[in-house]
């Protein structure tokens, strides 16, 4: 049994202080013979649920603390350079009461004592002393700064003070084990003298920040990262001369000779500090009944209304007995409460016409249906409960909400108001340094060349969903940056260095949509915090560590989408009057289907994109079950589906089941196995399994566990058989399903989000106007977004003009059925005073008559020069005076106009009280000028808006170069390094220089339906470089280059475009005449598969290739009794490094060459 402890350890949730990450930490205490730990994070309790658990599971005791800061005056002072200097004191939590008084001690630091620090104070200390032991901490600790000032009276009074708050055997002097530091050594020397003098034990600490001494390098660099300074700086934090590391009992003995019962006191209070922590339970808030009525009584009554309301024309039996099934199972389990909670704040937003759906299960309830929760009734669409709750199920039932995000924080702050701002919060979520930024971080801190931190940095490949990219595992993949680790000294420390800060903590955010709402104060349960806005009271546990503490985590989801129909139908009613309920909108909408089956995709929920588009066209939805299947199948795996999906929509004699029970759970998807739930209930109809068997079933599926995957298959497939089928049929129907699982979508989830993107579809078919409005307001601060908004507004015949002070509102405004108008906010250096006075100026006296009479009346301390200018320009006041050119000339007497306005405005109020009047406007005279240029008017609308809105300079190119050429937009829907030809208007132009001492460029393109990014490399460069400048029209031949998601071009020979007349023929000649491309080589792919390979693996790698679609063609290796024979493919695919992983993991490592990517 180890003799020592320590009690005073930080992990990086000391953010940028403290190294080691939990796991880590724990698992290295152990290794060094430790049996018990304790965890003192600054100022925050961050981890100390996660660190709780870790120690659970690896057999240690675990000892829950924090180092707090401490203000030298009272928590509320916050004086510049008096309380900006907070002391240090380590607090541990002897039993639960402890633990609870940490939690509102940390609480009350960070909401009401921030200042620089979260800081506590005596009198904190005083009321949440129960169950705390207190070590008199570092240096910086208010006992050892006393010591250093010499002030012996204040010494006194402070140990008197500590030890009659917290009690004998609760209050220590804290001596640490740092002799390589004098002041250490010295103040360990008086802590001993004072100790004697009170008869009061010393307990030894190593203030750990970092595992190993030979972490200290890397432990120096968060410092630095944290205080913005560079290792090499003079004057900065430098505790390198320190060894904090986590020291093993003999390293401690021997840096503390004289201290060795400091060190047994160490070990006796750990002790005697056993905190259990009831982790695991649920404490659902309480709902305020109208009458009192217990929650089960109440929603019994609302779900009875709700019965009578949503089945007017009478309740059949199978309705009513799903009600009772539902209502026994939610009361058994208790959950009543929070389906009240739920449905309270959904039905407070629609009833303040914010839009909601759910995600998830949650559309399989009837209950939730009949109380307003969901708006699908699951009935109609065969949506199971028990995929959302069932009796087996051992946590609660899952709610996840989305609200339109431009309102969501109107849901929260009404929860808030109803349960008390005590019992509300949002959830923290941690900025961890992932694999690049931690080499960007590192790099500045030890002051490398940027260019040389960006070029290490980007040799990092992006992870993959599921699986995030890692130093250690881009080393293995990227071969480029293994050689340069390998070739260059200074880039292997830099990758060491960012190996060991990789994935620390590096700030805290708010989580995007999680809210827990607990039935007593918050800090029953967690500690509290501000996010880094000061806007929003977070906990300091993440989700999972709220869960375990007992809190319910609800989602509030922003999603854009919903805040774009719920604009879409303020507007409809503005302009013509129309109330519109989207939940009561008919499903058999002619134009909405004939919408999706033309691919008018752009700005629709779910069904956007090219890939989804195409089989839109193909499919030609007639039917709201259509519209479900395509959300849920439109992913790996299920895709595969696809092509018979839609053969069979269009060719009912298609449709076949492998045996005819399959038709009840099959027959709105053609016979097609289309969701999750497909599964689980051929699973239960066909094979004989329970519910909690078939939840076993699919997360088996989900976690590809060869031995259990074996052991269901036999149990499927033998209870296929006892259920009638054949062993042939059964094993078929496994085949069936086995690849389809572990992707497979929820069927409620796909209804609930399927009636979304029919509902956005159905706006934009009957209100195109009005919706392309809607959804340009809710897009403005996305330029490329707006941009093919304005695209698609043209094909649909509406005219998007610029702002116009006689029709503008502040957002995108409806003029009427084909014009929408730019809003005033969209306009640069226009503040949002101006556009308030001009809306509301417009709105009380009428349209502006004349430019004098806009002058007049909008004449005020805010209208500036820049104001006046950005108007101009934009066009703004093209209808008061079109000659932008005049008005800019005139620009000094406009505003001594104004200036003059202003005044006499002040005068005549003032001439009021003496009873005269004066009315009319004032004369204007402007200057004669030439008219503004075109390319001019395009210019100036780029700079102030952000985009061409009356016309593209590319515009009038783009009939002459029809079907010659790849538009920007197409461009995501291709792969593999192939030959583009493009066209578009060079908006930028970059010149950099190689290490080598060349030349190259980077350049922007843009044509009406987006832009891209080309690049020329140093040959190219000199032979094309000078025909892409900035504003010039060009066409551009080159390769597609595809890298971490992004699609550019690297440019080959490049054709300025200078008369749109001639267009065509010029482009024919040049393309026609100029250099052909190289041949090259399609270099085929082989995949091995080793001997006996499963069907299922065989249907795991089709979905693999169908992920990766590109120009080389697949050939199988197959090992038949030793031979290996070759079976070419269908697939073409694209080689890349998320292509290799999973084909290797699915297969092994060789199944594929080392020299693919070569």
């Amino acid at each position: 049994m180890p003799n020592f402890t320590h009690l005073h350890v930080h992990s990086h949730y000391s953010l940028l202080d403290g190294l080691p990450k939990i796991p880590n930490l724990v698992a290295n205490a152990k290794a060094k013979g430790f049996d018990k730990l304790a965890l003192t994070d600054h100022g925050a309790a961050y981890g100390l649920i996660e660190f709780y658990k870790e120690c659970l599971s690896q057999e240690m005791l675990p000892i829950l603390g924090v180092e707090t800061y401490l203000a030298p005056r009272h928590l509320t002072d916050k004086q510049a350079r008096i309380d900006d200097q907070a002391f240090h004191l380590v607090l541990l939590a002897r039993n639960l009461e402890g633990y609870k008084n940490l939690l509102n001690l940390v609480t009350l630091a960070n909401l009401q004592g921030f200042y620089y620090k979260p800081r506590i104070d005596h009198e904190a200390i005083e009321k949440y002393h129960g169950g705390l032991v207190a070590l008199s901490a570092c240096l910086k600790g208010e006992i050892p700064q006393a010591i250093k000032s010499g002030d012996e009276a204040k010494i006194r009074n402070l140990i008197q003070w500590y030890l009659s708050t917290f009690g004998e055997g609760n209050f220590f002097l804290e001596v640490q084990a740092h002799p390589e530091f004098n002041e250490q050594i010295t103040l360990n020397q008086e802590l001993r003298r004072w100790s004697k003098e009170f008869n009061l034990p010393l307990i030894a600490t190593n203030d750990s920040h970092y595992l190993e001494s030979s972490d200290k390098e890397a432990q120096d660099i968060l410092v630095c990262i944290q205080t913005g300074k560079k290792v090499t700086d003079e004057k900065r934090l430098d505790m390198r001369d320190l060894d904090t590391s986590l020291k093993n009992e003999a390293i401690m003995r021997q840096d503390l000779p004289d201290f060795q019962d400091a060190i047994d006191q160490a070990e006796l209070l750990a002790r005697e500090l056993k905190v259990e922590l009831p982790l695991g339970q649920r404490f659902f808030p309480s709902f305020p009944t109208p009458q009192g009525e217990t929650p089960e009584a109440y929603l019994r009554l609302q779900a009875e209304q709700g019965l009578a309301r949503q089945f007017s024309q009478g309740v059949a039996d199978t309705v009513r007995e799903r009600l009772e099934y539902e209502m026994d199972i939610i009361t058994k389990k208790g959950y009543a409460s929070y389906f009240l909670v739920v449905a309270d704040f959904v039905n407070w937003a629609r009833s303040q016409r914010i839009i909601a759906t759910t995600r998830g299960s949650a559309a399989g309830s009837l209950v939730s249906y009949l109380i307003g929760i969901t708006t699908v009734n699951p009935l109609t669409y065969q949506l199971p409960f028990e995929r959302f709750l069932n009796p087996h199920r051992p946590s609660p039932p899952d709610i996840d909400m989305d609200f339109a995000d431009n309102r969501r924080d109107e849901v929260i702050a009404y929860v808030t108001a109803k349960y008390g701002v005590d019992q509300v919060g949002q959830i923290v979520t941690f900025g961890t340094m992932a694999a690049r930024a931690a080499v960007r971080d590192v790099g500045r801190a030890l002051g490398l060349p940027y260019g040389l931190c960006d070029r290490v940095a980007k040799l990092i490949p992006f992870g993959t969903q599921g699986f995030h990219m890692t130093i250690e595992r881009a080393l293995r993949e990227a071969p480029e940056l293994k050689n340069l680790t390998e070739t260059d000294p200074q880039v292997k420390d830099l990758l060491l260095l960012a190996q060991k800060v990789e994935g620390c903590v590096r700030h805290a955010s708010i989580h995007a949509a999680g809210v827990v709402i607990a039935p007593t104060p918050l800090t029953d349960y967690a500690p509290l915090q501000y996010d880094v806005e000061g806007n929003h009271i977070i906990t300091q546990y993440d989700m999972w560590s709220c869960e375990e503490a007992g809190l319910v985590k609800m989602d509030f989801l922003g999603i854009r989408n919903l805040s774009i129909m719920g604009s879409a139908v303020n507007i409809i009613k503005k302009t013509k009057d129309i109330e519109i309920d989207l939940d009561n909108i008919p499903f058999n909408d002619k134009k909405t289907y004939e919408l999706m089956s033309r691919g008018d995709t752009m700005g629709m929920f779910q069904l956007g994109g090219s890939g989804m588009t195409r089989y839109l066209k193909e499919l030609k939805p007639s039917v709201i079950t259509d519209v479900m299947a395509m959300v849920a199948l439109f992913r790996p795996g299920p895709m595969e589906s696809l092509p018979e999906f839609i053969k069979r929509k269009h060719n009912p004699k298609a449709i076949t089941y492998l045996d005819p029970r399959l038709k009840e759970i099959l027959k709105d998807s053609y016979g097609i196995i289309t969701y999750q739930d497909d599964v689980l209930m051929i699973a239960i109809k066909l094979a004989g399994y329970t519910w909690e068997e078939a939840d076993k079933l699919r997360k088996a599926m989900g976690k590809k566990i060869p031995r259990e995957m074996a052991r269901q298959k036999e149990k499927f497939i033998s209870g296929c058989i006892v259920n009638g089928l054949t062993e042939t049929k059964a094993a078929k129907l496994w085949s069936l399903i086995e690849p389809f699982a572990a992707y497979g979508f929820n069927k409620a989830h796909a209804a609930s989000y399927g009636i979304v993107a029919y509902q956005t579809a159905y706006l934009k078919a009957n209100f195109p106007t009005e919706f392309m409005a809607a959804l340009m307001t809710a897009e403005s601060d996305d330029l490329t977004t707006v941009a093919q908004a304005v695209n698609e507004c043209k094909r649909f015949n509406i005219m998007v003009l610029p702002p116009d002070v006689n029709e503008s509102l502040a957002t995108f405004t409806v003029v009427n059925d084909n014009c929408i108008r730019f809003g005033l906010s969209a306009i640069k250096n226009l503040g949002a005073q101006v556009i308030e006075a001009i809306i509301a100026e417009r709105k009380t006296n009428g349209q502006f008559t004349s430019l004098s009479n806009f002058i007049e009346r909008i004449a005020r301390r805010e209208f500036t020069k820049k104001s006046l200018e950005s108007l101009i320009k934009c066009g703004a006041l093209d209808s008061l005076s079109p000659e932008r050119s005049q008005l800019l000339a005139a620009m000094d007497l406009l505003l001594a106009h104004a200036k003059k306005s202003q005044q006499a405005r002040l005068a005549q109020q003032t001439s009021l009280f003496a009873g005269k009047t004066n009315s009319g406007e004032m004369s204007l005279k402007l200057p004669a000028s030439p008219p503004a240029d075109q390319r001019d008017k395009l210019a100036w609308e780029r700079e102030l808006l952000g985009l061409y809105v009356t016309e593209h300079p590319f515009q009038q190119y783009t009939n002459g170069l029809k079907g010659l050429i790849t538009t920007i937009n197409e461009l995501s829907s291709l792969n593999g390094e192939i030959p583009i030809v493009t066209a578009g208007l060079i908006t930028s132009a970059k010149i950099v220089t190689t290490k080598k001492g060349e030349q190259m460029l980077f350049a922007g393109l843009e044509d009406l339906t987006g832009s891209t990014e080309l690049i020329a490399f140093p040959d190219t460069y000199r032979a094309e470089g000078g025909k892409l400048t900035t504003d010039t029209i060009v066409l551009v031949r080159g390769r597609l280059n595809q890298k971490n998601g992004e699609r550019k071009i690297i440019v080959q020979s490049v054709l300025p475009l200078l008369n749109p007349d001639e267009v065509t023929a010029s482009a024919k000649n040049w393309l026609n005449g100029s250099t052909k491309f190289p041949k090259t080589e399609v270099k085929e792919i082989v995949i091995t598969l080793p001997a006996g390979v499963s069907s299922s693996k065989i249907d795991e790698l089709k979905a693999i290739l169908q992920q990766y679609p590109g120009n080389q063609p697949v050939v199988l290796a197959i090992n038949q009794a030793g031979h290996i024979k070759r079976v070419s493919t269908n697939y073409r695919l694209e080689v890349n490094l998320e292509f290799i992983e999973a084909c290797r993991e699915l297969l092994g490592y060789n199944s594929l060459p080392d020299d693919l990517l070569a």
